[in-house]
């Protein structure tokens, strides 16, 4: 049976008997033993001024320096082992609690741009956009998809990110800290380390972000000449693997062009044929990238501008190292390449 509750006649007949000292003990119990909401509206009624003020607190974009500060020590803790175990910094519970965290941080940064410190919003996204880069390959959370699970869409934070700093600070400023940021978190298959989930589905490719972002033919060769100054500094930095085993370098190198592969086609898209063509060249021979996927965009460069018998003994080469890739597979029927052994195989297979 419910509880049988007062109306109003009757609670204010029974109130009526108590002298204000009752009352006041009476609304003291409540404001005490009641929930977190119940003291919240006993507050306002007592005080509607700070009541208001606070509202408007809650409402106001959060203070962006304390939220990049926060996002460092986040990431500092997560990189140094403390959500994983064994140091005191954090807690039991907050190591279970992790991505409860990172979700307040990603909103409270993405929310921030839209203040007054665009810089120390971004600077706080960035850090996030690495932590969760780096989790693809590295374990910094007790989370089989700490990606999935903090339910972070790269893209969109990114998205968010490069707009921001382009509506601030203009194109030129955007193009400088977003083409090396493209070369450091652009990844073959999305961020979630398994690529399936609610999170996998709603992510899209950096590439087709910046797509968006570049609207006049000069837009692309300008961020094209800062996407190969970004590759130079990459090729003359010290291998940013933590595994330095033979071949690791080849290995990142290869790895970067097959992350890349989707905004190298655009490129070749856009810029064959235009006025600044000759920067493709110096891609498709670039040290920084390697790997069967250079070799693909060598390919179809050549396939491009009519040279098809290069193009064929290229795209052979291509399919020597990947004898199932879809796009090496397509380029080569579309000029009759000839097929490696192995990729012959793959073909029938599909047949």
């Amino acid at each position: 049976m419910p509880a049988h509750r007062m109306n109003r006649n009757e609670f204010y007949a029974k109130t009526a008997e108590h002298d204000a000292d009752q009352l006041r003990k009476v609304l003291w119990t409540l404001y005490w033993r009641g929930s977190a909401a119940m003291r919240e509206r006993i507050e306002a009624q007592l005080d509607p001024g700070a009541h208001a003020r606070q509202q408007r607190q809650k409402a106001a974009p959060p203070g962006a320096t304390a939220v990049r500060d926060q996002a460092r020590e986040f990431a500092a803790l997560a990189r140094a082992g403390a959500y994983l175990a064994g140091d005191r910094r954090v807690s039991p519970k907050e190591r279970s609690r992790w991505r409860f965290t990172f979700r307040r941080l990603a909103a409270d940064a993405q929310a921030a741009l839209a203040g007054e410190d665009v810089d120390a919003a971004a600077g706080a996204l960035e850090v996030l956009v690495d932590v969760a880069r780096e989790s693809h390959d590295f374990v910094y959370f007790r989370s089989e998809d700490p990606v999935q699970a903090a339910g972070f869409v790269v893209s969109d934070a990114v998205a968010g990110l490069w707009r921001a700093v382009r509506d601030r600070h203009g194109f030129a400023t955007f193009v400088d800290r977003a083409a090396p940021q493209l070369l450091q978190w652009e990844t073959d298959y999305g961020w979630t380390r398994y690529g399936t989930g609610s999170v996998a589905e709603k992510e899209t490719s950096l590439a087709s972000v910046l797509e968006g972002m570049l609207q006049a033919p000069d837009h692309w060769s300008t961020f094209a000449t800062a996407y190969l100054d970004a590759l130079d500094e990459a090729a003359e930095a010290p291998s940013a693997s933590r595994h330095h085993w033979p071949g690791s370098e080849e290995y990142e190198r290869a790895s970067r062009a097959s992350a890349l592969a989707e905004w190298h086609t655009l490129l070749l898209d856009r810029l064959v044929g235009s006025d600044d063509e000759e920067l493709l060249d110096r891609l498709v021979a670039h040290p920084a990238l390697g790997g069967p996927e250079r070799t693909f965009l060598q390919a179809q460069l050549a396939h491009r501008r009519g040279d098809d018998d290069a193009a064929r003994t290229l795209v052979y080469d291509s399919l020597k190292e990947l004898p199932g890739h879809t796009a090496f597979h397509d380029l080569a029927r579309r000029i009759d390449a000839p097929l490696p052994p192995r990729a012959q195989e793959r073909r029938r297979g599909r047949l």
